[in-house]
């Protein structure tokens, strides 16, 4: 009879000390679960007692973070991406990694966090980004909780042309201090030229991420492609076939409003209505001409910027910005100039400078402030070339594989000349056949709602009407039993209507059922959308409380407006007092049922 190995039963472990085992060992490989395994057997032969679990509240050192959240706010895209890429290569460090847009993500939470990262966009004058309205309220307001386990970093993006440069980001940075969390290290703020702050912030985001990780081995998870179904970016833009290119406002209008059709096929790119197109625009020739003639160089130089080398004219026709300005080129444009006028500008009131800077375009201060600049330096002094964003005016499920844009060309008179927007200019003097570089942004905060049979209320004067000429489509192609209203305005009937011979057949066909319009010139007393807006205020209202969704899409200025003459109508007719109209206009937004593209 052979020995028999006897083995004393073993107490089984308590539940909290169950669910600490499956959190210590969930997502490890073989190898890993081997080493903890002989790990807890060197401590059983040698009568070791167990390591002792000590919360973060009760200890000075760091625990090791089991999740790790990235939080983003972003209004046109740019927060996102950055937070996507900050995810991925968290992810290549081996941590559980949650990848979370504002509005989805649960306010309660936050009490819980161990390691937190915001990217934020800050919009218009210092305020937030759409979806991230409710999360910037919470943390600024009473309900937020007291933070002292929780160890963060921030990265606000903006653009420093704007006087409230980076609020959002500053604000949470902050804020999050305050209620007692702490900072890894110091908030980043990026301009347009989002990677020249961006990049060295993700990598001491990794640094502290690694330095945070526990000494025991881990496995990394392997970065996860998310399916896509195109290589086509931002960076690397697709080179699309414009088909059509169509003046519709009238010839002996002011306004030159284009209708643009861009081929899609064998891109791979695709869209859904509310979603935008960017434009990588380059700066017209005579543009380019003329600032070199101002600087007296040649634009065949050799410049180096970082590891790129172009001639001074390449850098300047697709590379920099000529028809913005920003503070810091004036800055350096006085030091040459000697200019006591510029040094008097830059240390005005801001609207004031920022009311001089609107008006004025890089070939202008040139002009009118001249200095010595070498080619290096002038180019270093100037912004990256920012594409531009247009919101798609059609749905696939009409137009197949195109995307339609309708574009108001900027052509106004300056100090000293024309001054052509630099992508309007450029999309306006393409012609059917040409190449545009394109890309698809989307735009996950200005969707339909996904219940066909909800009714929608639009606004958006001018091109703001785009997206909603594919809100239309998209919904009679569906069948959707919901209506749809619209608000549109400009400034003359006769020559501004955009599309109005397809709202009027939509009108005719019950895919739109109500439609609204202001032309602020035709009549005596000028008349906008804010205003019709309020004359409809009894049904508007009655539309939103039976759960319709509200979207506006156009100037900054405008939405403002609507924004005010709403909370006048929930007032009104909601018999709402005005705090309780401010909260009834903020669940609408946090909700989704409320959603704006201003800019």
């Amino acid at each position: 009879m052979s020995a028999q190995l006897i083995i004393p039963p073993v107490p089984a472990l308590d539940e909290a000390r169950s669910a600490l085992l499956a959190r210590l060992t969930d997502g490890l490989d073989a190898a890993a679960l081997n080493w903890i395994s002989g790990y807890a057997a060197g401590l059983a032969a040698r009568g070791a007692p167990a390591l002792a679990v000590v919360s973060a509240r009760d200890r000075d050192v760091d625990v090791a973070p089991t999740r790790i959240t990235v939080l983003y706010g972003s209004q046109t895209g740019n927060a996102k991406r950055e937070a996507e890429r900050l995810a991925e290569a968290l992810r290549g460090e081996g941590v559980d990694v949650r990848l979370v847009r504002a509005d989805a993500y649960p306010s309660r939470e936050l009490a819980e966090e161990r390691v937190l990262f915001v990217v934020i966009s800050t919009q218009g004058e210092g305020e937030p980004p759409d979806d991230a309205r409710g999360f910037v309220e919470f943390v600024s307001g009473r309900r937020a909780p007291k933070l002292p386990q929780l160890q963060f970093a921030v990265l606000g993006l903006g653009d420093s042309s704007y006087p409230q440069f980076n609020a959002m980001g500053r604000l949470l940075d902050a804020r999050l201090e305050a209620l007692g969390a702490r900072r890894l290290f110091a908030h980043g703020e990026a301009d347009v030229d989002v990677a020249t702050v961006a990049v060295p912030w993700l990598a001491q985001a990794r640094e502290q991420v690694r330095a945070l990780k526990p000494a025991t081995p881990t496995h990394a998870h392997p970065i996860v492609a998310v399916a896509s179904h195109s290589t086509w970016s931002k960076e690397q833009p697709y080179a699309a076939e414009l088909l059509v290119n169509q003046r519709i406002t009238a010839r002996d209008s002011a306004q030159d409003v284009r209708h643009l059709e861009i081929n899609l096929a064998d891109s791979g790119l695709t869209y859904e209505p509310g979603d935008a197109v960017g434009i990588r625009p380059r700066n017209a020739a005579t543009v380019v001409d003329r600032v070199i003639t101002r600087l007296g160089l040649s634009g065949h130089e050799s410049v180096r910027i970082g590891d790129e080398i172009r001639s001074l004219q390449d850098w300047l026709g697709g590379h920099r910005e000529l028809t913005r300005l920003h503070r810091g080129f004036v800055q350096a444009q006085a030091l040459r100039a000697k200019s006591s006028v510029l040094d008097a500008l830059l240390v005005a009131d801001a609207s004031a400078f920022n009311g001089w800077l609107s008006a004025r375009q890089v070939d202008d201060v040139l002009n009118e402030f001249p200095g010595e600049w070498s080619a290096g330096e002038f180019v270093a002094a100037l912004r990256p070339l920012a594409p531009r964003l247009y919101s798609i005016a059609s749905s696939r499920k009409v137009v197949g594989d195109e995307a339609h844009l309708a574009v108001a060309v900027l052509d106004e008179a300056g100090p000293f000349g024309a001054q052509r927007g630099v992508a309007s200019g450029f999309l306006a003097d393409a012609a059917a056949g040409a190449s545009l570089p394109v890309y698809i942004e989307a735009n996950e905060r200005f969707r339909l709602p996904q219940d066909a049979s909800r009714d929608v209320i639009m606004i958006g004067p001018g091109t703001g009407v785009a997206p909603f000429r594919g809100f239309v489509q998209e919904r009679s192609a569906v069948g959707a039993s919901g209506r749809n209203w619209l608000f549109f305005g400009a400034r003359h009937a006769r020559s501004q209507f955009l599309y109005q011979l397809e709202w009027q057949a939509a009108l005719k066909a019950g895919t739109l059922h109500r439609l609204d319009l202001a032309f602020s010139r035709d009549t005596a007393q000028r008349v906008y959308v804010q205003q019709r807006l309020r004359g409809q205020g009894r049904d508007v209202y009655a539309w939103l409380d039976g759960g319709a969704h509200l979207y506006v899409c156009g100037a900054i200025a405008m939405g403002k407006s609507v924004h005010a003459a709403l909370r006048e109508i929930v007032i009104e007719h909601g018999g709402h007092d005005a705090e309780a109209a401010d909260e009834y206009l903020s669940e609408l937004q946090r909700s989704g049922r409320y959603a704006r593209d201003v800019y």
